[in-house]
């Protein structure tokens, strides 16, 4: 299996944190992402951001992390915000896997 690169930026604030994530998610590397956006929340977050805007491939895999990512902050009722470019085929996924039900997905910045 070829490895494929994602980058995870983290900016964080005591009760907030924005993570961006560019490049691809997929099954080589979903782990990874999913090991860096876990680490990024604290039990004393108020809302966690991600920016998709420069996601270029997500797979099944990519939208598993999404999910238990905000499986987690819905536990510990933390706001959770996708930040997707409308008419994006990243946009399509997240819509179609109904990730709209745990997270607000809001179109990114012109």
């Amino acid at each position: 299996m070829e490895m494929t690169d994602a980058s995870v930026d983290i900016d964080s604030t005591h009760d907030t944190v924005r993570i961006a994530v560019s490049g691809e998610i997929d099954l080589a590397n979903a782990a990874t992402v999913e090991h860096r956006l876990l680490g990024a929340v604290t039990n004393q977050m108020k809302a966690v951001s991600v920016d998709l805007s420069d996601l270029s491939y997500i797979d099944s895999a990519g939208l598993r992390v999404l999910f238990a990512l905000g499986t987690r902050l819905e536990m510990l009722q933390i706001a959770f915000e996708l930040v997707v470019p409308p008419g994006s085929l990243t946009r399509r996924a997240i819509e179609l896997s109904g990730m709209a039900s745990i997270a607000i997905v809001r179109p990114a910045p012109a």
